[in-house]
């Protein structure tokens, strides 16, 4: 498939992930419960029809303890009627960069801040370090093991003024069938970055781009911000 056609569909599929029943756009609540794992199916038996109950787990920042939850979807959310399209800038090839990926100890980790956590950090096993060059500087970032893709975190000079404010995601792309025990090639193709889930919802808490994955320079390629109809702002929703 030609590189624009390509891109297309990839936004298409963009859209539809983020306004699906259980997409981004959809979430209207995060109740953590502590120690006590939520019943699940009474909260689901008293929803309405258009909602969507689902489990949740995380480490405690502070104790390293399990700590359980749950999420509430709402397929009538306000963010979904609101919604008009993610802005995007145009594909520009220039941004498919080729890159290295160099496996290290599988026991390092790396403190990423999050955004609904007071300045807090919390450790993400890092497998590797993606190695490139740009503008004839050598960057060496740190992507994260999300269900095994590795998912980079980053900013840039766009970030507040063309682009989220927090920064945006980037999926990894790997062509062989290595593991992340294995060094070799990648492609980080920045038109596929995309804004995170608490762009589209105030009910996410997403880790912010740690110091090594903040680029000097402007990466005008990928998402750059939500926009929605009538003054909707997820945070007053």
């Amino acid at each position: 498939m030609p590189a624009l056609e390509d891109h297309a569909a990839w936004r298409a599929q963009r859209r539809a992930a983020v306004t699906a029943p259980t997409g981004n756009l959809a979430l209207v609540e995060t109740r953590w419960t502590g120690a006590e794992r939520p019943d699940i199916a009474a909260e689901q038996a008293g929803a309405a029809a258009s909602v969507t109950v689902t489990p949740l787990e995380r480490t405690d920042i502070s104790t390293g303890a399990a700590e359980y939850g749950l999420r509430v979807w709402d397929a009538d959310s306000p963010a979904i009627r609101a919604f008009d399209r993610i802005d995007t800038y145009d594909y520009d090839p220039d941004w498919v960069i080729d890159a290295q990926f160099i496996p290290v100890d599988a026991s390092r980790t790396v403190p990423f801040e999050h955004i609904r956590d007071n300045g807090g950090s919390r450790e993400l096993v890092v497998p590797g370090d993606i190695v490139f060059t740009l503008n004839g500087v050598e960057h060496r970032l740190a992507a994260f093991d999300d269900g095994g893709v590795l998912l980079l975190v980053f900013g840039d000079a766009t970030n507040g003024s063309e682009t989220y404010g927090s920064g945006r995601f980037l999926f990894v792309r790997r062509d062989d069938d290595s593991g992340f025990g294995d060094p070799g090639a990648v492609v980080l193709d920045f038109n596929r970055a995309f804004v995170p889930p608490c762009g589209f919802s105030a009910q996410y808490n997403c880790p912010l781009p740690p110091a090594q994955n903040r680029f000097a320079e402007a990466i005008r390629a990928g998402e750059k911000n939500v926009v929605f109809t009538g003054g909707f702002d997820i945070y007053s929703a």
